[in-house]
């Protein structure tokens, strides 16, 4: 059994890590949330310490730091800029570190890291769960035993609906979110670069508040791509099925079919860590390198290979903030 401390543990994505420490065997000693709203703790971890205040967190962490208690893995959970600093925390309390999406926001950021690691001997690995799906993983092996010489033509297109309270919220700050690239988009880049290799060409066409659209060009194939968070860009048939997120992959005009399950593989992340298969800084380099080009691109337009989608209609939203 290990023992876990959580940083971010009131965010929307900490359940998923509450319930992978739970249905791995393992515990959760602690965790941190300047928000007191954490009663699904009582669900998972209900004797588990819990504070609101970084600095008693920090004092019982060391506290614990020579007892049985003592952490072996902390989990970070906490919006996007946080990431960096809450990591080196973890290594420096003595424990691996298990972080979601992305990592960090810059690739420097992981060069550093690497070295803590090196200073402390401890691993820091990042939730790359779409490597994990198995349709993902047929698609890999599906181009993996392609032609060797072969550059495929990939469609992304991901619209996934925000209300107003995004843009007063961190994520509407490109400062603190890296904008909505990086929010909605890291994971798709991580698979895209999983399967298809190393990135030659990066060519941003139009980068707003509530969408990113561009050509990615890999060794092994060319793809466009249309993120969105606006439900004005959702199709008509989302729209008329009444759904507010859409996600359509298509390479060489065949669908890819990978809707269902991406957000139920936290527990099998877990599980890989634990039996020495995680995924650890290099593997995150390449996703970092992409979204952190995107958003420090200067957009060409309506130029070149572009996503369809990229030529809907934009009305800037008042409340964003770059």
């Amino acid at each position: 059994m290990k023992n876990f401390g959580i940083i971010g543990v009131a965010g929307y994505i900490a359940p998923r890590h509450l319930k992978a420490i739970k249905e791995t065997g393992n515990r959760l000693v602690v965790a941190l949330d300047k928000s007191d709203s954490v009663g699904i703790m009582d669900s998972y971890f209900p004797q588990c310490s819990f504070y609101t205040e970084y600095e008693r967190f920090d004092r019982f962490v060391e506290k614990i730091k020579h007892t049985e208690d003592r952490l072996d893995f902390v989990s970070v959970c906490t919006p996007n800029y946080l990431h960096d600093s809450h990591i080196r925390f973890g290594l420096r309390a003595g424990a691996d570190v298990i972080c979601e999406k992305p990592l960090v926001l810059n690739p420097w950021n992981i060069d550093a890291l690497q070295n803590m690691e090196m200073e402390t001997g401890k691993k820091v690995y990042n939730i790359l769960q779409l490597r994990l799906h198995p349709a993902i993983i047929e698609w890999k092996k599906m181009v993996d035993e392609g032609p060797k010489d072969k550059v495929y033509d990939v469609d992304l297109t991901y619209i996934t609906s925000r209300g107003l309270w995004y843009y007063t919220s961190w994520k509407g700050d490109v400062t603190k979110s890296g904008g909505v690239a990086t929010n909605i988009g890291v994971h798709f880049y991580d698979m895209l670069s999983w399967i298809f290799g190393e990135v030659l060409e990066n060519v941003v066409h139009i980068y707003e508040h509530d969408r990113a659209a561009g050509f990615l060009r890999f060794e092994k194939a060319r793809v466009r791509y249309f993120l969105s968070i606006n439900a004005k860009t959702l199709p008509k048939e989302a729209v008329e099925a009444g759904k507010r997120t859409y996600r359509k992959m298509e390479m060489d005009g065949r669908e890819i079919e990978f809707s269902e399950g991406f957000t139920e593989l936290h527990t099998e992340s877990y599980k890989r860590i634990f039996a020495g298969e995680g995924f650890g800084l290099d593997d995150a380099r390449s996703c970092i390198k992409i979204v952190h080009d995107i958003r420090n691109a200067r957009p060409i337009g309506l130029k070149g290979d572009y996503h369809p989608l990229a030529a809907l209609p934009l009305e800037r939203h008042p409340f964003y903030r770059r």
